[in-house]
């Protein structure tokens, strides 16, 4: 069944790759937890303990938030055919914005993405595999082009000014710095 491993292993990492979705999990020692998922061409592994993903403009901006105040961040793939897997990762996250002096180091390790507005650089801890014999068979049938398409719309100025609206805040009324730090 389970097994808790210190880093990725290069199996670890074939799986991962081969993933079309994961889930990042946040919260802080007050607020709710969140759950997200993510896709697109977003997630990169940058060695055995340490990964990136690229988080596009969305609804809200949680992990943000909560990184801000409490660095954990859990992320989970599983598979959806044979065989069956749930891999989580557990670490410590920084939140890095298009001003930081490290983004474009980690930026150009992705495809550029419409409504790109930080990257979470997270260093793995803990990784855990369970069985995911539980988990329903789901066929992939491609990515939806509606968030990027909507980003491509909107344009830079546009797109500061949804996060001036909608992004500086989380739920529970922390804040995120998402116009301070993305000018």
């Amino acid at each position: 069944m389970g097994q808790q491993f210190n880093q990725l292993s290069d199996k670890h990492i074939h799986f991962i790759k081969g993933q079309k979705i994961f889930f990042v999990g946040t919260a802080t020692a007050e607020s709710r937890v969140n759950v997200s998922p993510k896709g697109m061409d977003s997630f990169r592994v940058l060695s055995n303990s340490r990964i990136a993903w690229l988080n596009v403009t969305g609804s809200g901006n949680e992990s943000s938030a909560h990184v801000l105040q409490n660095p954990r961040m859990t992320l989970m793939f599983c598979a959806f055919d044979d065989p069956p897997l749930i891999l989580r990762l557990y670490g410590t996250a920084k939140v890095v914005h298009i001003t930081d002096p490290e983004w474009d180091d980690l930026f150009g390790l992705f495809v550029p993405l419409p409504g790109a507005r930080q990257i979470f650089d997270v260093r793995i801890d803990l990784v855990q595999t369970s069985c995911g014999m539980a988990v329903p068979y789901f066929s992939y049938a491609g990515d939806r082009a509606l968030l990027s398409d909507w980003a491509t719309k909107k344009g830079d100025e546009g797109l500061k000014q949804y996060w001036e609206r909608n992004n500086q805040m989380s739920i529970d009324g922390i804040p995120t710095h998402i116009v301070a730090k993305n000018g």
